[in-house]
Formats: structure tokens, sequence, C-alpha cells
């Protein structure tokens, strides 16, 4: 790679890191703030368990909402660009998350103020449905081919710093505010920074180019009529494999770095501050973790790294819960309960997952089947994780053990489907990515 090159795969992958960084802290900002505000000012009820279900419900809405926006977002950047479409999406997503953070509560306007919410929630979605795909293959289509693994990983770190700034910045004003404070308007806060996010980050995309992968598409006039229907004919098994893979990712995420705040403040009786430190220690150890397992999936491959980093991930649900119900309150073993599960093992799924559904696809249909895969199986894998988990809670009396073997059997699933992506590219390197077709 001459310098040229390096100097543009730099421009690159800071776009996409500072892109999918304030993408990721608007949407999970809303998911650390769900079970511990929205439940109290928006969905009020007489339960708390069911406030909570319900604050939990538009949560998982954007879940829902986020494969229309990758399919519509795939669509257009398979057709015009991946450039346009990410300009596109942090503009959408922005603006949902800096009105949340403005908009009146139950309280103030009644049954609209939840109703407005989850419009809000549905854009949120659909910007990052569109977000993730983008910022993946700009990077991953800029790299050279031995070293996909590891570029394709280092937007995948804008999770680790969107969840730390979106932990820390609740964390911060949970610790400087008292609790009335914190509810009358300090979590408002938190939202409305993201304007200021969102300003530099356009700036940032702004300034990048079309990867050369899809210009010459392009430039071929080969770009698919209808990504969508191309995908499906073309790459079914592909597409079923990776929403397979991609279960584990998002239940022990959502489990450990979402659900896990309310379950240690509200069943433990920890404070909300220790636990969100505790999410946020993890997510600073990602930063590292995740491009480390996704140069190791260069080196021995993706489909090995992943199958075993599902099966391990999922088999440290148990200690981890087992750490927490028996800390007896100490904070340092709350924290060494999330970190070394959510900060280091997780990271072998996450690190290689985004060059490993690239691998699934060529060049033409690419944007749209990274998202719809992606997208799509966080409705099951993510959306309604917090849900399942509470219910799971409550069912056990509180004890965590079934949703510990909900976590192992989704581990289960995305190793298999990892280890059937692994055998097509074995029995045939064209298996996996196919050569140019007709469209």
């Amino acid at each position: 790679m001459n310098a040229t090159d390096q100097k543009a795969i730099r421009r690159v992958v800071v776009s996409a890191v500072i892109g999918a960084t304030i993408e990721w802290y608007d949407f999970f900002l809303y998911g650390v703030v769900a079970g511990i505000v929205f439940n109290k000012l928006y969905f009020p009820a007489g339960d708390p368990v069911v406030s909570t279900l319900l604050a939990y419900v538009t949560f998982a809405v954007g879940f829902v909402t986020r494969p229309l926006g990758g399919v519509i977002f795939g669509h257009f950047g398979d057709r015009i660009g991946r450039k346009t479409m990410l300009v596109m999406t942090l503009m959408i997503m922005g603006v949902a998350t800096f009105l949340i953070g403005l908009l009146p509560t139950y309280a103030q306007i009644g049954v609209a103020a939840p109703l407005l919410l989850l419009l809000l929630r549905v854009l949120q979605g659909i910007g990052l449905g569109g977000e993730w795909g983008g910022a993946v293959l700009m990077a991953y289509e800029y790299a050279p081919r031995e070293q996909r693994g590891y570029y394709a990983s280092l937007p995948q770190v804008g999770l680790a710093i969107g969840l730390c700034l979106a932990s820390g910045t609740v964390a911060l004003l949970s610790s400087l505010l008292n609790d009335a404070q914190f509810l009358a308007w300090g979590w408002r806060i938190a939202f409305l920074l993201s304007g200021v996010m969102v300003a530099v980050g356009m700036y940032i995309r702004l300034t990048i180019q079309e990867t050369p992968e899809f210009a010459a598409v392009k430039a071929r006039n080969e770009a698919s009529r209808i990504p969508f229907m191309d995908m499906v004919r073309r790459y079914p098994g592909n597409v079923l494999k990776g929403m397979g893979a991609r279960y584990i990712d998002g239940v022990f995420f959502n489990v450990f770095g979402v659900f896990s705040i309310s379950y240690l403040v509200g069943t433990l009786k920890i404070s909300r501050t220790d636990a969100l430190l505790g999410v946020m220690a993890a997510a600073v150890v990602m930063i590292f973790t995740i491009p480390w397992f996704g140069r190791l999936s260069d080196r021995i491959g993706r489909p090995k790294v992943y199958l075993w980093g599902s099966l391990i991930t999922a088999l440290s649900a148990f200690p981890g819960f087992w750490l927490m119900t028996n800390s007896g309150g100490n904070v340092l073993w709350i924290w060494l309960a999330i970190v070394v599960p959510l900060g280091i093992l997780y990271a072998s799924v996450y690190g290689p997952e985004a060059a490993l559904f690239c691998d699934l696809f060529d060049a033409k249909v690419r944007y749209t089947g990274i998202s719809f895969v992606y997208q799509f199986s966080g409705i099951f894998a993510s959306g309604i994780t917090p849900l399942i988990a509470t219910a799971l809670i409550k069912s056990g009396g509180n004890a965590p053990w079934q949703l510990c073997m909900y976590v192992l059997f989704a581990g289960v699933v995305s190793a298999a489907s990892a280890g059937l992506i692994g055998a097509a590219a074995r029995r045939s390197p064209l298996a996996v990515v196919p050569g140019p077709t007709a469209r």
C-alpha cells in the first residue's frame, strides 16, 4: 500500500469511526435511559415491572425499524453510492436524538408524549439501519484484501466508544445531580449533546470519496437495478447463515450492555452510577480488543474466530451473573463481572463480524446484504432481548439462570452458523462470495 492509499484509508477509517460513534451514542443512550428514566416519565404505571417493559417496547421498536432503514439506504447505497447515504443517515439519527432531549413528558402532554417518543425512536432505527452497513463498507472496500478483517473492525470500535460516551455521560450526570434533578432535566443534556457531535461528524464525512470497489462497479455500469431482489435471488443461504451468526452478538450485548444496568439497579440495588461505570469500563476495554480480534480473523480465518468466540462468550454469562449476584454489593466484583464478558470476550464476536458479513456478498449488493443481515436479525437478536431478559428474571424469582440459558442457546446457534459459513468457504473459495454475475 503506497503513501497515497494509506492516507486515503486513514481518512475513511476516521470518518467511519467518528460517524459510527455518534450513531451508536445516540442509539445506546436511549437504551441506557429507557429502564431508569423513560419508564417513569413516559410510561407511568402502577407496577414498576410493567412500566419498564413498556419502556423497553419502544427500545425494541428501534430494532424493528432498522431493517427498513437497511433496505432503503442499502438500495440507494448499492445504486448511487456509499458516501451520500452515510451523510443522510447521520443527519436523521442526530436530529431524532436531539429532539428526544426536548420532548415533553407524559405529565405535561399526556399520551402524545409516548407516541412522539415512539416516532423519534422509529427515526433512530431507520437512521442506524443504513448507517452501520455504509460505515463498515467504506473501511472494508478501501482496505487491502489481506487486512479487511482488521480495517472492517475499526468502525466497530464506534460501538464501544458510543457506549462509553452514552453510559459515561449518564453516569456523570447521575453523580453530579440528585435523583430529582436528573429526572427533571439532567437526562436531557445527554440527548442534546448529540447535536454538537453530528455537526463534527457531518464535516468529516463530506470530505471522503466513494470506495474504489463500488466506483468500479458504477464505471462498468453493473450496479444492480433492484439490489434487494438480487440479494434474495443469489444469496439466500448466505443471508440465513449471516442472521444466525448475528444472534449471539445481539443477545449478549443487550444483556450485559443494556439490561444489566436495570438489573443491577432494580434487583441488586446497586447505585445507577456504579452500574453505568461498569458498562463504561467494559466499553473502554472493547476499544482495544475489537481490532485485536479483527486482525486475528485475518490470520486464522473469520469463521473460526467467530465460532469459538460465540461459544466462549455465551458461556461467560454464567460466571458473570454468578459474580454479580454473589458480589455482596462489592463494586469491583460487579465491574469485573461486566468487563471480562463484555469488554474482552464479546469482542471475539463483534471484531470479525463486519468482515464476516461483507465476505458473504459481492460489491453490487453488499450494502443491501450486510445491512439486511445485521438489521433484520437485530429484531430477534437485539430488540426483544431486554423484554425477554426482564420476563426471565421475573420468572426465575430474580435469579438470572434462565436468562443465562437463553444466552447459551443464542451462542450455540451462532457457532453453528459460523461453522456453516466456514465449511462453504473451505469447499470452494467462490461458495461464499461468487464472482461477477449478470444482473
